[in-house]
């Protein structure tokens, strides 16, 4: 997809404070974080959200999730603890148009969110 602000951060061509990147997922920090700790992860491949995930993606959702334990504990957050969200559609907030997992940490989160 041309116009995803997503793909152009996982191909380099917008700059981001990036902690992770290999050839199938691109972590970095986000620019507006609601913890001490906020990272999205993304896969470098453009999928709009969970509702287009296949069983197809099933490796890289595996890489992905096995990636977010490593990304949390270079960050510092692994022992204490972090949440992670995925916001899918309009209703739960999806802003960027391209699967993203956020990773929260560092400091105490609030439960329920609203």
């Amino acid at each position: 997809m041309t116009d995803c602000i997503f793909c152009k951060i996982a191909s380099g061509e917008i700059p981001a404070d990036v902690v992770f990147k290999d050839e199938q997922i691109t972590a970095f920090r986000d620019i507006k974080p609601a913890a001490k700790v906020h990272i999205l992860v993304i896969p470098n491949d453009h999928i709009e959200s969970m509702q287009q995930v296949t069983k197809g993606d099933a490796d890289l959702l595996g890489h992905l999730f096995h990636s977010v334990k490593v990304i949390a504990a270079e960050q510092g957050i692994a022992d204490e603890g972090y949440r992670l969200i995925i916001n899918t559609g309009p209703n739960a907030n999806q802003v960027v148009k391209h699967l993203h997992v956020h990773i929260l940490g560092g400091n105490r989160l609030i439960y329920p969110m609203g």
